[in-house]
């Protein structure tokens, strides 16, 4: 049944492949099952991929990728493999693709890179991409790609992930929660979930303001009516007042947590869009900026979110990240060295599909392990990778076999050569102050 599975779901991703339809499987094919590959020519020599290397650049040039129907597919065969009874997890998140010496390329930008040392500043040139996930039950890199988008230097991270939303939250019919990172907690963010009816659970920062509900109106009060009520802000504990739900126990250490809510707030931006934040303490936390005592969350849905519970949900996100460090260190997201942006959406679309076919290979329980890895462990995807060569073998290809060309003429006497357009890095505008905006 899992083979029968796999086999519809390649079916599936080859007809969404309209134009260099094979040579964009090969490529697939050969990125999923060459884990010793660390470039785009290197994958030309699997023995899944029965072309030559200039094809692999012709196909991310000349091809084109059915991304609505192919959505549709990963949504249809990834969300029947989760259980039931249970909701669906999705992440968001934007990532950068660093292009800091790519002259050539267009459309690039200022991003955000992190880790950096504390002496360099963490920001370099490149593009921005924005995903969306399918997150498992436990953290792991078992993610599943829904959408991916490049955010262009006309767009926000945040508009381009309400898109993604707006997308893919119709092709489902169970109940779905999202989780994204502090970034995220913005108004639109908020009432893009209420109009597409999920929950969210999001991260927030601690200077955020948020007001409460406004006071009524009082009889013969003139002007506009009030449209926020008192302020909520995590850094002023004077604004806070009693929670109106609280919650006290232990974490897995034994040490205390106290989870506190409030109910009945809203961003500035939209009043109409209630919320609920919520405020984690924990004794054993280290204070540190990944592991703070305090932690601030929103949650957008329209029931009551269980307190307990709110840690071990929020967890699941980090699963998002070690997806994007999956995409990245082995099948080779931002190491592809391509010219145009929308090569580079091809190819992370071609990502996208390595990444889910591996997931949808696990059930199949073939795995190749080193002597020193332990079989107590859950498998990972790249101990399945290793195992794909195998795994295709018994599946086969609907690809069809390249067809002899010919010696290619070559390049046409006569023919001036000229040098590839340059463009310059563009930079967004500093916003403008409220306070400049109505001086002016």
């Amino acid at each position: 049944m899992h083979f029968n599975t796999l086999d519809v779901f390649r079916q599936q991703m080859y007809d969404s492949f309209e134009r260099s339809r094979d040579a964009l499987f090969n490529l697939c094919d050969a990125l999923v099952s060459e884990p010793q590959a660390r470039s785009l020519p290197e994958l030309s020599l699997s023995v899944f991929f029965q072309r030559r290397w200039p094809s692999v650049y012709k196909a991310l040039q000349d091809g084109r990728i059915n991304t609505d129907r192919l959505r549709r597919v990963f949504v249809q065969t990834l969300i029947e493999s989760q259980p039931e009874d249970s909701p669906v997890w999705l992440g968001l998140d934007s990532s950068g693709m660093e292009r800091l010496e790519a002259q050539s390329s267009r459309d690039r930008g200022m991003i955000y890179v992190p880790n950096m040392p504390h002496a360099t500043k963490p920001v370099s040139v490149g593009w921005q991409f924005s995903t969306l996930m399918l997150l498992p039950e436990q953290p792991s890199s078992w993610v599943g790609v829904l959408d991916q988008r490049r955010v262009s230097t006309e767009q926000s991270a945040i508009g381009v992930g309400i898109e993604q939303l707006r997308a893919v939250l119709p092709l489902i019919t169970r109940p779905v929660i999202v989780l994204a990172d502090r970034w995220y907690a913005v108004g639109r963010l908020v009432w893009a979930c209420r109009e597409l009816h999920c929950s969210a659970l999001i991260r927030l920062k601690r200077n955020r303001k948020l007001y409460r509900p406004a006071p009524p109106r009082k009889p013969k009060q003139r002007g506009a009516p009030c449209k926020h009520g008192p302020l909520f802000q995590g850094t002023r504990p004077e604004t806070q007042g009693p929670a109106d739900a609280e919650w006290e126990g232990t974490d897995e250490q034994g040490k205390r947590v106290v989870v506190s809510c409030w109910k009945h707030l809203h961003f500035r931006e939209a009043p109409e869009a209630e919320v609920c934040v919520i405020r984690i303490q924990r004794d054993a936390a280290r204070q540190t900026k990944r592991d703070p005592r305090i932690s601030w969350f929103i949650w957008t849905g329209d029931q009551d979110v269980p307190l307990e519970q709110v840690r071990s949900w929020y967890r699941k996100r980090f699963s998002h990240e070690h997806g994007y460090r999956f995409l990245k260190q082995d099948l080779l997201w931002t190491q592809a060295h391509l010219r145009t942006p929308e090569q580079v959406e091809r190819w992370s679309w071609l990502v996208a599909c390595a990444g889910n076919l591996l997931l949808v290979s696990k059930p199949l329980g073939l795995a190749v392990l080193r002597p020193w890895e332990s079989k107590q462990r859950l498998v990972t995807p790249g101990q399945v990778r290793r195992a794909m060569p195998s795994i295709l073998q018994q599946v086969g290809t609907p690809a069809s076999s390249p067809k002899p060309r010919g010696k290619s003429p070559g390049w046409r006497p006569g023919r001036q050569r000229t040098p590839a357009p340059c463009f310059a890095v563009v930079k967004k505008p500093k916003p403008v102050p409220k306070t400049s905006r109505k001086r002016a």
